[in-house]
């Protein structure tokens, strides 16, 4: 590296200088985040229709939220390891990785799986990896920006989880316009093109320093962080939360308020969009105000709207507005969730740490989903399960308050390295 520029062989022998700017990371970054949620996405909207149609068999509302929870599943705890790969190799060898290793279950879906149960489960379970993308962005990002603008920058890259108001836009109008493997097909090409791009124009930060050690021991000290398994519980609730509507509101939607399958999918595309603009929103609060205070106005929020929906109010204006709120407090809470990641944890460990974290967000999302399927086919109601969200949230907001705000409060590269040592 010379003058801020880095050095790249061209492949004759001589040196060639390429500027790297840190917003160009950032943009390439979020895309990619956004085209392998895209990928993650896409049996959520097809759940309604699979019930209906018939080509599967009779499937329950358990079998349908089993399988749109599975790819949820494996995207998250696929997290952990992709997170310790990326602090070892970086997010430039990773994102193409991942990108391309996705391909496989959508073509295999597409084209071999639409009319068996059991081969969309097994599609759905490989379809998990291009959710573990999280995982590598997050440290790639967090390596480009100083730490006063962390958490805009990660808030900015969370905005890509919008790849799931792709999939809810465009899939069942595909699947149902154009052809049953359009929409598979469309998003195997644009997996292809992202990790050919990622390939030539990602580059690691300058400064980035490759852990060390070996992933067992990288895991387990990294576990032993405090702001590991706090931000885990602090993401399962915002995160979580947030995945488990993505993927199964429009079966909500549908059997709650009798929606059509596009309705459904259209206002879940809502619901996403809402979350996807306050991510960034709450990682800038985050950064301006500091992680505490907005984390514990998000999960206020999610509080008082959960409650709200529990009791099945008219579509227009309560149960539209209480959903809504929810996905501004959801999206807000993930991008400070990770302002506070970024705030304590030593840049080296982001990778790690995120992968614990990014794992817990994911599974907060898988529950959900089963646990509304599960009561509702016992006592044709939702209630319970929201009511359920709205105590978890209450919780949360209390250990926000009390033992997280602790944390919080090195702020200084001392004292947080202080921190780091006494809990390794």
């Amino acid at each position: 590296m010379a003058g801020g520029r880095l050095l790249i062989m061209d492949g004759t022998g001589g040196d060639r200088t390429a500027a790297r700017s840190p917003w160009l990371m950032l943009a390439v970054a979020t895309i990619g985040f956004a085209v392998n949620f895209w990928a993650w996405a896409l049996l959520s909207p097809l759940g309604p229709l699979f019930r209906t149609e018939g080509t599967l068999g009779r499937l329950t509302e358990s079998d349908v939220a089993l399988l749109v929870a599975v790819p949820v599943l494996v995207g998250s705890l696929g997290r952990i390891p992709i997170g310790a790969l990326t602090d070892r190799y970086g997010g430039r060898v990773m994102f193409p990785l991942v990108s391309a290793a996705t391909i496989l279950p959508i073509l295999f879906i597409g084209i071999f799986a639409l009319d068996s149960y059991a081969a969309l489960l097994v599609g759905g379970f490989f379809l998990g990896i291009g959710g573990t993308a999280f995982a590598v962005g997050v440290p790639f990002v967090n390596a480009w920006f100083p730490p006063e603008r962390r958490g805009l920058a990660i808030g900015i890259f969370g905005a890509g989880m919008g790849g799931t108001a792709i999939s809810a836009l465009t899939t069942v109008k595909l699947y149902g316009n154009a052809g049953h493997r359009v929409p598979f097909l469309l998003t195997a090409i644009s997996l292809a093109a992202y990790a050919v791009i990622a390939w030539f124009v990602l580059r690691d930060a300058p400064n980035r320093r490759p852990a060390q050690g070996g992933f067992l021991q990288r895991l387990v000290a990294n576990a032993k962080l405090p702001i590991s398994w706090q931000a885990c519980i602090l993401y399962a609730v915002a995160f979580g939360g947030y995945v488990a509507f993505s993927v199964y509101l429009p079966s909500y939607l549908k059997t709650a308020y009798d929606l059509s399958a596009a309705d459904a999918a259209n206002r879940m595309a809502g619901f996403v969009v809402v979350a996807v603009v306050m991510r960034p929103v709450g990682g800038w609060l985050s950064d301006k105000f500091g992680p505490i205070p907005v984390l514990a106005c998000c999960y206020a929020v999610v509080v008082a709207g959960a409650a709200v929906a529990a009791t099945t109010p008219l579509l227009q204006p309560v149960g539209t507005i209480a959903f809504l709120g929810m996905a501004a407090a959801l999206g807000g809470g993930s991008g400070a969730t990770f302002a506070l990641v970024a705030k304590v944890t030593d840049p080296a460990r982001v990778g790690g740490v995120t992968g614990l974290v990014g794992a817990a967000g994911g599974l907060g999302g898988f529950v959900p989903p089963l646990i509304m399927g599960y009561v509702y086919g016992r006592t044709q109601s939702y209630g319970i399960g929201l009511t359920m969200l709205s105590v978890t949230a209450a919780l949360t907001l209390l250990l926000t308050l009390t033992i997280v705000r602790r944390t919080a409060q090195p702020s200084t590269p001392e004292s947080r390295a202080t921190t780091i040592e006494g809990a390794a």
